[in-house]
């Protein structure tokens, strides 16, 4: 092969390298806050605060416009996409949709390892939060709620997966998980397991749609307070009848 090619095959690997790690930069600095909500900046700027090149940038940018992260504006500039009641709802449709299920398939199958490792990250969480850490949160609540739907296979672990992260962006912002709400938060997570180890899967799946709405609660009381959750409820409803009570304001 002739030099010339030789060296344009290893620059086609190494920058299919450099798009995967401008990606997860990018990904991390969005869902972390770092890049703001609506902000707009430009791909130069991005190019030269990142030090990559604009190639891989382009096709980081592209992957990040299909997940609905950023979107593409006129004259090679980028808008990080903004938060919203509405966008929240969708969000949190899916999430319980695709979540009440996946716990239903998932509960039969757990095994004492299963719960042992649920136990041991209920634990991680506790101490993360007692130290106000919520960056060091983030780990061993994923892999909680990993665990509790991974048996419904991999497109759709994939996919809650996603909704996870996006969902992270709303906690961050508007504070859905503090240290002063984190008694009632572990006592979620308790009744969850607490049920998946009774063999129970439909109160397993309820108290996991619960658990979402009180996190989506604490949001829309700050995002937009009069914002009809009607798509909400109405899920809510379907996947776990009587949930759709936990979205009542407190007293």
């Amino acid at each position: 092969m002739p030099d010339d090619a030789r060296s344009r095959g290893n620059g086609g690997t190494r920058d299919g390298q450099h798009v995967a790690l401008v990606h997860t930069r990018l990904r991390d600095a969005i869902l972390r806050g770092e890049l703001p909500a609506g902000q707009t900046t430009s791909q130069v700027t991005l190019a030269r605060d990142l030090d990559v090149g604009r190639t891989p940038l382009r096709e980081a940018l592209r992957l990040l416009q299909r997940e609905g992260l950023i979107v593409s504006e006129p004259n090679r500039r980028v808008r990080i996409a903004a938060l919203s009641s509405t966008d929240a709802e969708e969000l949190y449709v899916m999430r319980i949709a695709l979540e009440a299920v996946a716990i239903r398939i998932t509960v039969p199958g757990l095994t004492s390892a299963d719960f042992a490792e649920l136990e041991g990250y209920m634990a991680q969480m506790d101490h993360y939060m007692r130290s106000d850490d919520r960056p060091g949160l983030r780990a061993p609540h994923r892999a909680f709620h990993d665990r509790l739907v991974h048996a419904a296979g991999e497109r759709v672990t994939t996919t809650i997966g996603e909704l996870f992260d996006h969902a992270e962006r709303y906690r961050l912002t508007y504070g859905a998980t503090t240290p002063e709400r984190w008694d009632q938060r572990r006592a979620e997570h308790r009744a969850i397991v607490d049920a998946a180890a009774a063999g129970d899967a439909d109160l397993a799946a309820r108290h996991l749609v619960e658990h979402y709405a009180q996190t989506a609660k604490f949001i829309f009381a700050a995002i937009d307070p009069e914002h009809d959750l009607a798509r909400l409820r109405t899920t809510m409803a379907t996947v776990a009848p009587g949930s759709q009570g936990a979205l009542a304001l407190d007293d």
